[in-house]
């Protein structure tokens, strides 16, 4: 028996300033509206909603590092947006409506929450991730949705992820049943033997197998953070957002100089880059 959810005052308020979006969406879409916005689609969004999503993602990680969160504060309401417009254009439909929605997800939360709404005891936040497939098994059966017959256990990772999440995912799920590296030690042999291929293929100039040697190695370097609890994806965007910062140094450099990269050399370049790393260190 789940206990009872309470309603905060917050969540008055909230329903306030969502129920004025979700009707300024709807104004929008209606005869006299926004012409562009009475076009839309499912799929002419789907791009939106993944553009959306990313930029939250750095905002999230810009919030992280300078503690300034009013950039995912606005990345945040984007995204939402992306929710109601579907959810509106699914009203109109007769699919479904933005509360639909909403219901859906507050009882998947309360399923695969049986230790908060239950009496379910799982204590440490591992216990929760160890239970999980028996979570969501039960939400489907809730929710007597159909199991779409699947020829293998990695066809529960959609093909479209992005490259580095769905190698995260499915070497997850190969773990789950035993087809895994005891540990990270072997993985970093794995990852100079991949590394050794790629150099054999570029001696070779073989271009085919260099492209998959390329992969082979960017594939083993994924299970290896796996094994260090590392989200793969997080930690290159952090590694860009690095890049992006010491290079804009480099170029801010030359300009005091009245230069550019273009008039300068590597070793310049690479002098500035080093003093782009101490200063960030500092």
């Amino acid at each position: 028996m789940a206990k009872n959810i309470s309603k905060s005052s917050f969540g008055t308020i909230m329903s306030k300033s969502f129920d004025e979006l979700v009707s300024v969406m709807s104004r929008l879409r209606a005869p006299g509206g926004c012409p562009w916005d009475a076009e839309q689609t499912y799929q002419s969004l789907s791009q939106y909603l993944l553009e959306e999503a990313y930029e939250t993602f750095d905002a999230i990680h810009a919030a992280g590092e300078t503690g300034d969160t009013t950039h995912l504060t606005e990345e945040l309401g984007d995204l939402l947006l992306q929710v109601v417009f579907h959810s509106t254009i699914a009203a109109e439909k007769g699919d479904f409506t933005i509360d639909d929605v909403a219901k859906g997800v507050a009882q998947k939360l309360v399923l695969r929450h049986p230790h908060v709404f239950g009496d379910a005891k799982l204590a440490r936040a591992q216990d929760v991730l160890d239970n999980w497939d028996t979570l969501k098994a039960n939400e489907r059966k809730a929710s007597g949705k159909e199991e779409k017959p699947r020829d293998s256990l990695l066809d529960e990772v959609p093909v479209h992820f992005p490259a580095l999440l769905e190698g995260m995912k499915i070497t997850k799920k190969a773990a789950k049943v035993g087809f895994d590296w005891d540990s990270a030690g072997p993985i970093f042999d794995k990852i100079t033997e991949e590394s050794a291929e790629l150099r054999s293929a570029v001696d070779k100039e073989d271009r085919e197998n260099i492209e998959e040697e390329i992969g082979d190695l960017l594939f083993a370097v994924v299970n290896l953070a796996r094994h260090l609890d590392v989200e793969p994806e997080t930690a290159l965007k952090k590694t860009n957002r690095k890049f992006r910062s010491r290079f804009k140094f480099v170029e801010d450099q030359l300009k005091i100089e009245g230069r550019s990269t273009s008039d300068a050399t590597l070793q310049e370049m690479d002098s500035l880059w080093e003093k782009a790393k101490t200063a960030r260190r500092s």
